[in-house]
């Protein structure tokens, strides 16, 4: 047990990284999801979504536990209030990978050729941002135990400057992608809809990552 859990209880900050990692798997998973989607393969799809599911539903159990079990509040730096904002953006990840993958599912939803690298475009990059912001929330621990020390502040804000840099990126390529899909309008129909809100969806992953290291942010910044 650290000095942190043994002066304040348990401390919520392991769990909220390892809840930030399986939000991630979550998210990752909407790349083999897009790839099925390419390849018209229905079985490849329920698969993606079932895994999806899985992970959803173990980020929400860590969820409810951190919930559950977060203290008042941790040390003198961060309130509850703040801890639990992260959170919810964190849990937002997941939420939305499984929103995308239940859609995919239930319409059988199968990439037009043109609409293929766009997407896989912006799945990838979608995919860096949550990463980056894991490898963000995975300082937390040294962010504490050096008493948000100067040096270790300046990294995480550097950090938190390149995800939103990459979080710009996604919002180009999510332009993009619509774009092509718009021009397709009239041969996709009133599917038009549907395409264009996973796009929105998928560019949403990236958005709540950078959330993330906002929120964290203006923790550091108090």
């Amino acid at each position: 047990m650290s000095w942190i859990d043994k002066l304040v209880g348990r401390s919520p900050i392991g769990p909220m990284q390892e809840h930030m990692r399986v939000a991630v798997e979550c998210a990752k998973q909407v790349t083999p999801l897009i790839d099925a989607m390419v390849t018209g393969d229905d079985d490849a799809i329920a698969a993606a979504r079932s895994e999806i599911d899985r992970l959803e539903h173990e980020a929400d159990e860590l969820k409810h536990d951190i919930r559950s079990n977060m203290p008042r509040r941790l040390l003198l730096a961060m309130e509850r209030r703040d801890m639990l904002d992260i959170l919810d953006c964190q849990d937002s990840i997941a939420d939305t990978a499984q929103d995308i993958a239940e859609l995919v599912d239930q319409r059988r939803m199968h990439l037009p050729p043109p609409l293929a690298a766009p997407f896989q475009n912006l799945t990838a990059r979608v995919i860096t941002a949550c990463e980056q912001g894991q490898t963000i929330i995975n300082e937390l621990d040294e962010l504490v135990e050096t008493g948000f020390g100067e040096r270790e502040v300046a990294m995480i804000s550097s950090m938190i400057s390149e995800l939103g840099r990459i979080e710009s990126e996604t919002d180009v390529l999510s332009d993009q992608a619509a774009r092509v899909l718009f021009s397709m309008e009239a041969e996709l129909g009133v599917a038009t809809v549907y395409w264009h809100q996973l796009i929105l969806w998928i560019a949403d992953l990236a958005d709540y990552a950078e959330r993330v290291g906002n929120r964290l942010r203006l923790l550091i910044a108090q």
